[in-house]
């Protein structure tokens, strides 16, 4: 009887100082379900700098497998190379390949490349787009700023900064850095208030210390969880409140427990009371200073201090 094969799978998401991309991880997932449904196991080879838990290759044991399978990327270059001296004795596979030179040693060290495109072939499709369905994910967008200089000693913003974003990195969600600011020359930015809008109003929700990423957040009826950056409450703790959000966190209560909190109120009941604001506000139904600013202007208006 065979001797079942022991199979470590890598890729260049397995280097040192390579890179792990969406389509790297999708297509070893796809390579992973085909194995499992052929009752194969199999161990994965991460980069320590992306799955700090390992397991990691330079650690990896070459004796311990039978066959190494390379999933996804180019095959060229000094570090698919090494791999093929570390794990001379197994039986080595490149899956979901680029080949761009045929004669490279990376190439040729493989006993068998089964490429998605390489010269004198026809291309197969990507591994990546075959992968397993994926759960869906909130996509949030993230609206902070750095200045505020005007508020001189209360500023709080480095902190809020620096607090939220590691918050928000431990979550399972999908960060959109988004900017209220406007630039006509730089094509990462939105040029007009219907471009951000039109952003907005596809997220699932906004965590933001900005008093117009609240604003228009709710404009768009999408729930915001807010921070005010400024110590004792400023701008984004008054509009709030002019707002009727309650979604709000004081700088002087920012801990991950308090967005915890928040965070699960603005998934839940947060999404109908965000949509009933965000249709108040295009109704019109709305008391702010534009209609102050017509009566003043109107002849014989009081001019007060």
């Amino acid at each position: 009887m065979a001797e079942r094969p022991r199979i470590l799978l890598t890729g260049w998401f397995g280097f040192l100082d390579g890179e792990a991309t969406a389509g790297d991880v999708l297509a070893l997932n796809r390579v992973q379900e085909a194995l499992r449904r052929a009752g194969l196991d199999h161990d994965v080879a991460w980069s320590p700098g992306f799955r700090p838990r390992g397991p990691h290759l330079a650690k990896i044991r070459p004796e311990d497998y039978s066959h190494l399978v390379f999933v996804c990327g180019p095959l060229h270059g000094p570090q698919i190379e090494e791999l093929h001296r570390r794990f001379a004795h197994c039986v080595r596979i490149a899956v979901g390949t680029s080949v761009v030179d045929p004669g490279s040693p990376a190439v040729t060290g493989f006993h068998r490349v089964l490429a998605r495109d390489a010269p004198g072939t026809e291309p197969t499709p990507d591994l990546a787009a075959g992968a397993p369905a994926l759960p869906a994910c909130p996509v949030v967008g993230v609206i902070l700023t750095h200045g505020q200089q005007e508020y001189g000693a209360r500023r709080r913003h480095a902190r809020v900064a620096d607090e939220v974003t590691r918050w928000l990195s431990g979550l399972d969600c999908a960060r959109l850095e988004l900017e209220t600011r406007l630039d006509v020359r730089d094509w990462r930015m939105c040029a007009t208030p219907a471009q951000l809008e039109s952003v907005l109003s596809r997220l699932d929700l906004v965590v933001t210390d900005r008093l117009h990423g609240m604003v228009l957040a709710l404009r768009a009826g999408v729930p915001a969880l807010a921070v005010d950056p400024v110590e004792g409450g400023a701008k984004v703790t008054a509009q709030a409140r002019a707002c009727g959000w309650p979604a709000l966190v004081p700088a002087e209560r920012l801990e991950a427990s308090v967005l915890d909190q928040w965070w699960q109120w603005c998934a839940a009941v947060g999404r109908g009371r965000a949509r009933e604001i965000g249709a108040r506000f295009r109704r019109g139904v709305t008391v702010d200073g534009a209609e102050d600013l017509v009566q003043a202007l109107r002849p014989g208006a009081t001019v007060s201090r």
